[in-house]
């Protein structure tokens, strides 16, 4: 139940960055659910490979490359999909920190509503 909540949170989190940045397209709530669903498969299976290869470059950048792989996945993402369309890659920068902001703030409030025992 809360993987489902977090879910269409999430996919409600996509449809607000549409909202908010003009450089994000999200053409309706299905495609923003299959879109968070894609984009949680990408951080789950590549971001960590990608994390890994360039472990030098993030470690000389104090971290801030870790923003570019994030926006990177948010690009992949959309290059994959109809639903999901980014005009380049600023707005996947812009498009992908405020989906991650949004991102943890639904992780506060799935924790809150859900408890650990």
């Amino acid at each position: 139940m809360k993987i489902l909540i977090r879910w269409l949170l999430l996919a409600g989190a996509l449809l607000l960055v549409a909202h908010l940045y003009p450089g994000v397209v999200v053409t309706s709530f299905t495609s923003a659910l299959i879109a968070a669903l894609v984009l949680g498969l990408l951080n789950t299976l590549l971001r960590p490979i990608l994390v890994l290869l360039t472990l030098p470059v993030t470690v000389l950048s104090l971290g801030l490359f870790l923003f570019i792989i994030n926006a990177l996945m948010f690009w992949a993402a959309a290059s994959l999909l109809d639903g999901l369309a980014v005009s380049g890659f600023g707005a996947a920068l812009i498009g992908s920190l405020i989906y991650s902001l949004c991102g943890m703030v639904i992780d506060v409030i799935i924790e809150r509503l859900f408890p650990q025992e």
